[in-house]
């Protein structure tokens, strides 16, 4: 038995941070080395301001020279360019892209790429990496789905005027209008995205210098490490800035979440609508796809798996709330798992965004059947409402309608539309109001976006 004790502790794998038994080290690292060159690129940025700080440090000797600094920087200008090649490895004893990057420097700079790390953590590092990660996801994330925001205004508003049974629990309920429809979408939108909105300004502090989340006895100038990448500000206390690893991506998600739950019932809408029973919408063919025995099918499975990957992006969510809820406070090596699920998150919402645009530009509509959804109940609630503005009381009105439904088979859906004008009505699609938010959602998107790229630029010596 001691035999085979001394047997097992010989396999080991040696990495930049100690010896390790393969098997551990495969379980720990799980899928980082895959995972992580999503984050290579901004990894390579928050290393270059560290560098930038520890460069700042009144220490003698110094840490990092300014010739260094320079030397670094263009080492980690050309990973960074190497990471959006894809020809950037991280190899399964780096464990992941931050020692991978050390590992890397090291072998390019020598005695200076072992210096780097000086005055960080690990979990510092991910940390700003994920949030310097999230920054441009999200600002893409906003473009994509005020864009998609504007080709549903666009639709509501070439059919501002074709009349469309509104429905409650299904069934007919009382005149509305397909731009209604499609401008009730795009406002739901727009508010989704206050939510991403505040994602983002939740992702907008720097955590770098916390280290493992108690600092370090070093007077590293938080303030303008986050000021070099282009943060808002720094997390102010440290222990914080750890803590809030895990609820970061919970936070994403949960907004991610409600951009999805609108794509979700508007793709049950449109496969609805869609039916042959019902014919109000036809969907273009080639972003249908067929069957494999049945010749004439075109099926809506672009719009079924919206509706699918809203309940994994709902539940990539409740994962990582659920990682971060029964932790103590410090780091905990449970969070490398909200790593995955934050990346899936966002492939999932953006990629949906995308193809709900796609498929929106390309909707056709049919009048004739819009028109025909039309039966005399559905105007009934109206014809009450005249009753009353004649001096019935409401009830009595109610009454006398439900008991004389076929004095409605004469109402005609286009006129019934347009009465009900103002801020109440069918007839007030208020596209241009919700034009000007899509505008100003877009264009605050546009200037974070550009304002953090001409930092990276000036952190890196590079145009972009």
């Amino acid at each position: 038995m001691a035999m085979k004790g001394m047997s097992m502790a010989k396999q080991t794998t040696t990495t930049l941070v100690g010896t390790i038994h393969p098997d551990v080290l495969a379980f720990t690292v799980g899928q980082d080395p895959i995972l992580d060159l999503e984050l290579a690129e901004w990894d390579c940025l928050g290393t270059a301001a560290h560098v930038a700080t520890l460069a700042r440090l009144r220490v003698r000797p110094a840490i990092i020279r300014p010739d260094e600094v320079r030397q670094v920087t263009r080492a980690l200008a050309e990973l960074r360019e190497e990471a959006r090649a894809g020809r950037f490895v991280i190899e399964t004893a780096d464990q992941d892209v931050h020692l991978a990057i050390e590992r890397l420097l090291t072998t390019r700079l020598g005695d200076v790429g072992r210096r780097v790390h000086t005055g960080r953590s690990r979990n510092d590092q991910v940390a700003v990496d994920i949030r310097l990660h999230a920054r441009e996801q999200l600002s893409e994330l906003l473009r994509e789905t005020t864009g998609l925001a504007e080709a549903l205004l666009r639709f509501a508003r070439r059919h501002e005027r074709l009349p469309m049974v509104g429905r409650t629990h299904l069934q007919p309920a009382m005149p509305s209008s397909v731009g209604l429809w499609a401008a009730g979408y795009a406002e739901a939108l727009l508010d989704d995205l206050l939510t991403v909105e505040a994602a983002y300004a939740y992702a907008d502090r720097c955590p770098l210098g916390s280290a493992a989340g108690y600092g370090v006895p070093l007077p590293l100038d938080r303030a303008y490490t986050a000021k070099v990448l282009g943060f808002a500000a720094p997390h102010q206390n440290v222990i914080y800035a750890s803590n809030a690893r895990g609820k970061c991506e919970s936070i994403i998600l949960s907004a991610l979440g409600q951009v999805m739950l609108t794509l979700s019932r508007l793709s049950e809408d449109l496969i609805l609508y869609s039916m042959p029973e019902f014919g109000y919408f036809v969907l273009p063919p080639e972003l249908c796809t067929g069957s494999s025995i049945m010749p004439q099918k075109y099926n809506p499975d672009v719009l079924e798996l919206i509706r699918a990957k809203t309940a994994c992006v709902l539940g990539q969510g409740a994962a990582a709330a659920g990682i971060v809820k029964g932790l103590a406070g410090g780091y905990n090596r449970d969070l490398q798992e909200t790593k995955a699920l934050y990346l899936e998150g966002l492939r999932t919402t953006r990629a949906s965004v995308r193809i709900m645009q796609l498929l929106t530009t390309s909707l056709a509509v049919n009048p004739a059947r819009l028109r025909a959804g039309f039966t005399p109940g559905v105007f009934a609630t109206d014809r009450a409402l005249q009753l009353v503005a004649g001096g019935m009381p409401f009830r009595d009105a109610y009454q006398h309608v439900r008991s004389h439904l076929d004095e409605l088979e004469t109402m005609d859906p286009d006129v019934a539309w347009a009465a009900k004008t103002g801020a109440c009505g069918t007839a007030d699609v208020a596209v241009a109001p919700l034009r000007r938010r899509v505008a100003e959602v877009a264009q605050r998107a546009r200037r974070r976006q550009q304002a953090t790229h001409r930092a990276f630029a000036r952190l890196l010596g590079v145009r972009r």
